[in-house]
């Protein structure tokens, strides 16, 4: 994907940020704990925190935590959702906050929107030495049938390129790679956690709606493409009638800060 089409499609969520608030899962505990576990003291950024899905799991973590977010509409839903925390307006190629400030920085669902040759220096800027960097991201479980054919029918759209768990392991492993030549933190550690998320066929075609990839689409295009995925849950006998719950991994890329 070009830059220009990165920025579409990462300022594309401002449009339906109270659906995705109402729809976007939380993110497995273990997951964050794992992601925290290096960090050398308390204090830590969530970095394109969205509405807040992975600050209140880091709030539930006891740290001590701040969040920035670049998009007004995503940073309103955050501060309703959770008026005690320190929220701010930025992003990660320019974080309103002063050198080593922080000793961990995490993303959810937010680090493949970086602009790394510029946010990799922002982001070493603002940690604490030895300080953790963390992406997370919660991903279908296609291990399992009918969510494998959820993505067939779906499409990149619904179900991109870090969506799944092997997919995942492999648009992530060198993400944190610099443009410049300077190795600002040591070599990276993956982890997948178990995770789910209560789902009826109405609200798991709401929350496939609130894809990057499904926001940008033209109306018909969107329209025919939910149409196929309500369709398809409607034909499996997992899917077709009451509560489910959707199968899902949060995948973890853990970073040390040189």
């Amino acid at each position: 994907m070009g830059q220009d089409d990165r920025r579409r499609h990462s300022s594309s969520f401002g449009a339906a940020a109270t659906a995705y608030a109402e729809h976007r899962p939380d993110y497995a505990s273990d997951a964050v704990r794992w992601a925290l576990a290096h960090a050398p003291g308390p204090r830590v950024l969530d970095l394109g925190a969205g509405t807040g899905k992975l600050t209140a799991g880091l709030r539930a973590a006891g740290v001590d935590v701040s969040a920035v977010e670049p998009d007004p509409a995503m940073l309103a839903e955050l501060r309703r959702a959770l008026p005690d925390v320190r929220a701010l307006p930025g992003s990660a190629e320019a974080i309103p906050l002063p050198d080593a400030s922080v000793d961990a920085v995490v993303s959810g669902n937010a680090m493949h929107w970086f602009d790394m040759a510029v946010a990799g220096p922002e982001i070493a800027r603002v940690l604490a030495p030895g300080g953790t960097l963390a992406g997370l991201w919660n991903v279908l479980d296609d291990r399992v049938d009918w969510v494998t054919g959820l993505a067939r029918v779906g499409g990149s759209a619904a179900v991109g390129p870090r969506d799944t768990p092997a997919a995942w392991r492999v648009e992530t492993a060198r993400m944190h790679v610099p443009t410049d030549g300077v190795a600002r933190f040591e070599s990276p550690e993956q982890a997948e956690f178990p995770h789910g998320q209560r789902r009826t066929a109405d609200s798991l075609v709401a929350t496939l709606a609130t894809r990057a990839g499904m926001l940008v689409m033209p109306a018909p295009e969107r329209d025919a493409t939910l149409g196929r995925i309500r369709a398809f849950l409607a034909s499996r006998p997992e899917t077709a009638a009451g509560e489910f719950t959707l199968p899902m991994l949060t995948c973890v890329l853990r970073l040390r800060r040189r």
